[in-house]
């Protein structure tokens, strides 16, 4: 087990080692100058060059490359001065004679426009993306379940042909375009009804009390988020329950007088929800990217609005520190994954 961890570790710093090549290679060959866009048109050659010295941009870009995985990389080699220190927050492993060898946080820089570190605009938003993701899974896995349940139980009848057709709708409506139906449908056509508004963080603002939890504003973005992952576990739980119900234990329990919820949510339902976790915690990591548009159309303050923003601004360290955490937990998920799946079925490891 211990070897299969490793090995999938190793896959999984590979995989991030090529992400960082290509938002590197993606976001330095792009057009624009970043100097120019942070001082704006009308700034002076010598400020320009000021900025360019300050992010590194007066480099060749081989060396800026390897200045940006020194940067990422959590053992670096540094100046040893108190700018450094207090720019990388760095714990000393061994001493040259005027560089360091240091144990770090990834550090992904500045935005170009504020000057404030990218760590501390993405802890801002990440956890309301968080919050979104996983209310959107649990609204997707509650009703998912249910309608799956009842579509296999009541097989060919209304029921199951109306559970089908979301199933349809939901996979086949993209995101951003069930997001502008239900924000105008229900936050505005119906706003007098819902309570609901179009677009609103998490967090607003009152002059008197100051910051406060507006749950209201998380219905509707989480509901967009968590249709197409509801399509997907309604059709995985009928299609898993239709196969358990047909097994000889099934038909032995309703010959011994077990009642029909006995069978189907103690006997039935456990077996089935195999296929079901497994889709949970591979959706889990894709809501996360996938709330980019949401967000950015209901206005709420996550990291997919943050990221849209700042690629509508040309702040591309902000943009790229948001693709290489997206990335991260992508990685880190499908590792915990595939590690709890040897665990459970050794076999795996023989793959």
């Amino acid at each position: 087990m211990l070897g299969y961890a490793i090995k999938k570790l190793l896959y999984g710093l590979l995989v991030m080692a090529g992400v960082v090549l290509v938002v590197f290679l993606l976001f330095n060959i792009l057009p624009g100058d970043p100097a120019r866009m942070t001082m704006g048109q009308r700034a002076d050659v010598q400020s320009l060059e000021a900025v360019r010295k300050e992010f590194g941009l007066d480099r060749s870009k081989p060396m800026q490359f390897v200045l940006y995985v020194n940067d990422l990389s959590p053992i670096s080699i540094l100046d040893n001065d108190s700018t450094t220190q207090k720019k990388y927050h760095y714990s000393k492993l061994l001493g040259f004679n005027k560089e360091v060898l240091v144990l770090k946080w990834p550090y992904l820089r500045s935005s170009y426009q504020t000057k404030r570190d990218v760590t501390a605009i993405l802890s801002e938003t990440v956890p309301n993306t968080f919050i979104l993701a996983l209310t959107a899974m649990i609204f997707a896995t509650i009703i998912g379940v249910f309608l799956g349940v009842m579509s296999a139980v009541f097989k060919d009848s209304w029921i199951d042909k109306s559970a089908n057709a979301f199933a349809i709708l939901g996979i086949s409506a993209p995101s951003f375009f069930a997001g502008i139906i239900i924000a105008w449908f229900f936050g505005f056509v119906l706003s007098n009804y819902t309570g609901l508004r179009m677009s609103g963080s998490l967090y607003s603002y009152d002059p008197f009390n100051g910051e406060i939890l507006t749950l209201r504003n998380l219905w509707l973005p989480m509901i967009t988020l968590g249709l197409r992952p509801l399509a997907i576990i309604v059709q995985l739980t009928r299609s898993a329950m239709l196969d358990v119900l047909a097994q000889d234990y099934i038909r032995t329990a309703r010959a011994k007088g077990l009642g029909r919820n006995a069978i189907i949510y103690k006997h039935a339902l456990k077996n089935a929800m195999n296929p079901v976790i497994t889709a949970i915690s591979g959706w889990f990591a894709s809501l996360l990217a996938g709330s980019f548009f949401v967000e950015y159309i209901f206005g709420y303050n996550g990291l997919g609005r943050t990221t849209v923003t700042a690629l509508e601004m040309s702040d591309f360290p902000v943009v790229m520190g948001s693709i290489l955490f997206i990335a991260f937990v992508f990685v880190v998920i499908n590792i915990l994954v595939d590690i709890l799946y040897a665990y459970i079925d050794p076999r795996v490891k023989l793959i």
